[in-house]
């Protein structure tokens, strides 16, 4: 019988992962910006992130499981030098957050076409050798996810109701598809990965907005 991703979860992840209460936003910022909509398609990987199906057949997300892997996966990118996470996005409206994530945590990043090799071969402009990798969505970010696995390095993935993740090692349920929805996850990310290296000693004190981190039209 396959593992649940909580059973094969490092011990320290799954402790802060039960460990968390509350949200890290007030929950209407969630829900105004779409994080919770998904697709009509479910994948069985996704199920546990599932909250209900709306009569639409739009599979909607678990804000509370989306908030509780935020905090799990800010903490566990911070574990890494900076320079050696690798945020990637080749989807239209996430290429904007993921450049805005990292200029303002010192990351690297590909955003939009990631050119085959660009992880698993040396010779060609471009090629980097990150510690982990964060990609927006599995599916749309297929070839990086493939040289992570084929290098050994975790990935960290934003997963929607109808993605298949068996090689994402941690997921953070939301919708990947949406504007204003990849702007939240990474504006929260961006701040709770300040937060863990202690960049950010008060809430206050983060002057992003999402409007920053939100893809023009």
């Amino acid at each position: 019988m396959q593992q649940s991703e909580e059973a094969t979860m490092p011990m320290d992840l799954r402790a802060e992962s039960q460990a968390s209460e509350g949200l890290l936003v007030q929950e209407d910022v969630y829900l105004t910006s779409g994080v919770h909509i998904g697709t009509q398609q479910k994948s069985a990987d996704m199920r546990p992130f599932i909250f209900k199906v709306r009569n639409d057949g739009l599979y909607v997300l678990n804000i509370k499981r989306t908030d509780e892997r935020l905090r799990v996966g800010s903490r566990f990118l911070a574990k890494f030098e900076p320079m050696q996470v690798l945020a990637v996005s080749a989807r239209q409206y996430g290429q904007k957050p993921v450049k805005v994530f990292a200029k303002h945590t010192g990351t690297s990043e590909l955003a939009g076409r990631f050119v085959p090799g660009s992880m698993t071969n040396p010779g060609i402009d471009g090629f980097v050798e990150p510690d982990v990798l964060l990609v927006t969505d599995p599916a749309a970010d297929i070839q990086a996810l493939h040289e992570a696995v084929n290098i050994g390095i975790p990935v960290v993935g934003l997963c929607d109701a109808n993605n298949e993740t068996r090689n994402v090692d941690l997921v953070i349920p939301t919708n990947n598809k949406g504007r204003r929805a990849l702007a939240v996850i990474y504006w929260l990310l961006t701040r709770e990965m300040l937060k863990a290296w202690g960049q950010l000693e008060r809430e206050e004190d983060y002057k992003l907005t999402i409007e920053d981190f939100e893809a023009t039209l």
